[in-house]
């Protein structure tokens, strides 16, 4: 007669005694829990004895269990090493959980509104805990799933792991490195600043080059959520990237692990006979099994990459954050994220319709059909020159593409303006302006010049004594300078007080030297040329920065180059026979708590 009016763990203890019950009651749990596996099959798993039950207990958790469905009950030995999968794949899905994880940590402190967002931004840096490593590990993550991804698909084409019956595999891999590169750049708008405001600007201006124009221009209202990136597109962003993006990448990475586990994983190319495909017909001898050995590797595999991953975040990599979103200011040398560059390096070649639209789309289409196209049916590498060959030709031209997209390569640049960007600009991909990491306190009030530089340690006195009766001589020269220096470095005689940089201000002192540097680098586009840097305190912890960059013009060819006699640039020169002088100003203002030095 039972203790209570059903059965229960009262009566095994009465029955068979406290220990043994309370025993076969962890171990019934353990077997529930693993679909199949008990605490001696477990034990017998992780000492790597053989199993002592028939039929093995080891498989059954691959059909019965949640988890294990998706992955292959045993492996063909000449799998399980580095070769030749490198455990890419492995890694691209441990990406999705990653990027998912720390997703949803920064969800809870993010709100898709251009009014709070780059707020929300701030206060996940300086006031959540873990906030800067949560955001940079999600940051960094993004970046290595592309590549991942990226690289898998190279693995792929290498071994020619999309031969026949796998070309659906394939098919779905790029539509899972689509909505990866996607899902990595509509993650961009959602910080709010100007990197991700210009980048998505550049990305949404190739879309409105859909033919035709009533297709393109809608396209990119939707794209934008308006005739500008403003809450619209902000949300809409937010929910491509949280919602119908992931939702669309956890789909076919669910059907790529169906057809993987399908079709097997493709053995290395020297291991099969030329048109076999023997992944499915895996020996006795050249079984390794999922439980324990694949499984312990797979952990080992996500325990050293978090920790790569931790690791970086904490010492070597932090996400970058600009300033705020500001659609009237356009930074120099604005690209696309660096997986898109390819594209912008196309445009460069021309049309924007052919090379933003058509040329992109006939990429990933070839990319789609290459398993239907390649029927050959040897995976050798020496059977396969024309697709080794077509493969190396795609990464070089990738490669090059890539760098025509980079802002150094076939754009103008205007030499007094890059000048004045490399002092002043605010921080943008990971750099910032000359000027603002000086310390609050070494941004000393004066004026000081370029010349000093010029003239060495020695003579640098003379020097700034030389350059103050020059401007008091040529009174040109004070047209050039800015209202800031006439009115504050102009006695009532109209003597110019320019000095040298303070002993003790040493990072003043080397931003005025790459002042120097960047203006000799450009050498006849600004021929003669020198800088003047005027400190004034503007409010009592808000300190003024005025930059005066002075050269001489110079002759030019009909293609705009410069043009030489004997060697020299040509200046010229007014009715007076004197020299025309240009001059470019700029300015930044630096607040005692801002503390650019500090993030440099």
């Amino acid at each position: 007669m039972t203790i209570l009016p059903f059965p229960s763990i009262l009566d095994d203890i009465k029955e068979k005694g406290l220990k043994k019950a309370l025993y076969e009651g962890v171990d019934d749990v353990v077997q529930r829990v693993t679909a199949g596996m008990n605490i001696q099959d477990i034990r017998e798993a992780l000492r790597g004895e053989a199993p002592s039950r028939r039929p093995n207990p080891r498989l059954q958790p691959h059909a019965d269990g949640f988890w294990l469905h998706m992955r292959p009950s045993f492996f063909h030995r000449d799998m399980t090493g580095i070769y030749p999968t490198f455990r890419l794949g492995w890694l691209s899905t441990y990406f999705v959980v990653f990027e998912t994880i720390t997703g949803m940590f920064l969800m809870i402190w993010y709100t898709p509104s251009p009014q709070v967002a780059y707020a929300n931004m701030l206060n996940i840096l300086g006031n959540v805990p873990l906030g800067q490593l949560m955001r940079d590990l999600h940051r960094l993550g993004a970046e290595a799933m592309v590549l991942i991804v990226w690289l898998h698909m190279l693995r792929t084409f290498m071994t020619g792991s999309y031969k026949k019956p796998r070309q659906f595999t394939w098919f779905t891999g790029v539509i899972l490195l689509i909505a990866t590169m996607f899902l990595s750049f509509s993650g961009y708008l959602l910080p709010w600043d100007q990197l991700a405001l210009w980048a998505v600007t550049i990305g949404a201006s190739m879309v409105e080059a859909t033919p035709p124009a009533i297709v393109g221009e809608n396209l990119n209202l939707l794209f934008r959520g308006g005739p500008e990136i403003a809450e619209n597109g902000l949300l809409r962003f937010y929910l491509l990237h949280v919602l119908l993006v992931p939702a669309l990448l956890f789909i076919f990475t669910g059907v790529h692990y169906y057809k993987v586990i399908v079709h097997g994983h493709s053995l290395p190319p020297r291991s099969e006979n030329i048109g076999e495909d023997t992944a499915k017909r895996v020996p006795l001898e050249k079984r390794v099994y999922f439980i324990p050995d694949i499984m312990t590797s797979e952990i080992m595999w996500v325990a050293v990459t978090t920790f790569i991953m931790i690791l970086l975040c904490v010492w070597f990599y932090h996400a970058p954050l600009e300033n705020h979103a500001d659609p009237q200011v356009t930074p120099l040398g604005t690209t696309a994220p660096w997986y898109f560059l390819w594209i912008q390096g196309a445009l460069k070649l021309g049309d924007k319709v052919l090379w933003g639209i058509v040329f992109p789309t006939v990429v990933i289409v070839l990319l789609m059909v290459w398993p239907y196209v390649d029927t050959t049916p040897s995976r050798r590498y020496a059977d396969r020159k024309w697709a080794m060959t077509f493969c190396f030709l795609f990464i070089s031209i990738m490669t090059a593409l890539s760098y025509m997209g980079l802002p150094e390569y076939g754009v103008a640049h205007v030499a007094d303006q890059d000048v004045l960007h490399l002092m002043t600009m605010e921080p943008a991909h990971g750099h910032m302006g000359k000027l603002l990491p000086i310390p609050y306190d070494q941004l000393v009030p004066g004026a000081y010049t370029t010349l000093q530089i010029r003239a060495g340690e020695e003579n640098a006195e003379a020097a700034v004594g030389a350059f103050n009766v020059l401007l008091q001589s040529d009174l040109r020269i004070g047209e050039g300078m800015s209202t800031q220096f006439r009115s504050a470095y102009l006695t009532l005689s109209g003597i110019p007080r320019f000095t040298e940089v303070p002993e003790g201000a040493y990072e003043l002192h080397h931003a005025l030297e790459e002042y120097e540097h960047a203006i000799q680098h450009f050498g006849a586009e600004l021929y003669n040329g020198w800088g003047v840097m005027i400190i004034t305190q503007d409010q009592p912890d808000l300190k003024r920065v005025d930059l005066v960059l002075m050269w001489e013009d110079v002759e030019r060819t009909e293609t705009g180059a410069v043009r030489y006699v004997d060697g020299r640039p040509v200046p010229i020169v007014d009715e007076n026979g004197l020299p025309v002088l240009r001059w470019a100003t700029d300015h930044v203002f630096i607040h005692r708590d801002a503390a650019y030095f500090a993030a440099h």
